[in-house]
């Protein structure tokens, strides 16, 4: 889309003040622990770009506040990079890049906010190379630090500590099914049919690169069959997350020209678990179990 036809969708340019405006209008405040997902396209033609997106957020949550994103690491190796000719496998073993939290590129696919917040001084990312997060704020370390090489989204993920401290998930023009704090639920729910993933990924431990294996839910083609309980071509989350709002759960709003969501964490991990394992029940069984 141009320039002109996103200014005239979002009635004029969507600068930094007019953000600031929208968000605290939406519910967002002074000391929020907030982890965004952003379309940027659907707010029209915000003036400056990413840059502004976080700035406005910075504005309304404060010095007290923290932002958090979803990072990923745009070139991790494929998780069947196993089952490929032995000799690609020995070139990768011998040179692929290690993970490093510092210069590692964010999977493009999250969009263009997760790299602006990480090229901040201040920033924080988290050590995992598959399910990398950033932070920037007072409580950064205390989201990002020793996230868990197994079972990264599960306890004491920086998904559970983003819990703890009371915060909050914004959808800043982001679908619903983007709603990355549903895994979180899907780490936690007990029921039938998880599906884990075990793969490797080389890191940097101590300043040397080093192979580790990690086992995690199978966050990408799902942790769970949803088949059988969403309609056809829909997408788990957004399904979840439509429930949610309809039982009162959420506020929505517009920011720019973006409809857009703002959750209570707890709240989305408490519907989300009670919604899979309501829908699916019974108990699940853990890897070797």
């Amino acid at each position: 889309m141009d320039e002109r036809a996103l200014l005239e969708r979002s009635g004029g340019p969507v600068t930094r003040g007019r953000l600031a405006r929208d968000l605290t209008a939406l519910g967002l405040r002074a000391g929020d622990v907030v982890m965004f997902h952003t379309g940027l396209s659907a707010i029209g033609y915000v003036a400056g770009g990413p840059q502004t997106v976080v700035g406005a957020l910075r504005d309304v949550v404060g010095g007290r506040g923290t932002l958090m994103v979803t990072c990923g690491w745009n070139d991790a190796l494929p998780y069947d990079f196993t089952q490929w000719p032995q000799d690609w496998q020995d070139a990768l073993r011998a040179e692929h890049p290690a993970y490093d939290p510092a210069t590692s590129e964010a999977e493009h696919n999250n969009g263009r906010l997760p790299q602006a917040l990480l090229r901040l001084p201040d920033t924080v990312r988290s050590r995992h190379p598959d399910v990398s997060f950033a932070a920037l704020g007072p409580d950064a370390r205390a989201l990002m630090d020793e996230h868990p090489w197994d079972d990264p989204h599960g306890p004491d993920s920086p998904l559970a500590r983003l819990v703890t401290l009371g915060g909050c998930v914004l959808l800043l023009g982001a679908p619903l099914d983007s709603l990355t704090l549903l895994h979180h639920a899907e780490a936690l729910a007990d029921a039938p049919g998880k599906r884990f993933v075990t793969y490797e990924q080389p890191v940097l431990v101590d300043g040397e690169r080093v192979w580790r294996r990690f086992t995690d839910i199978d966050s990408e083609d799902g942790a769970f069959d949803y088949s059988g309980i969403v309609p056809e071509g829909a997408w788990p989350f957004e399904v979840i997350a439509r429930e949610m709002l309809a039982a009162g759960i959420g506020r929505r709003g517009t920011v720019g020209a973006a409809e857009s969501h703002l959750f209570e964490a707890a709240d989305v991990v408490r519907f989300g678990v009670a919604w899979i394992e309501g829908k699916l029940g019974g108990k699940a069984v853990a890897p070797g179990g």
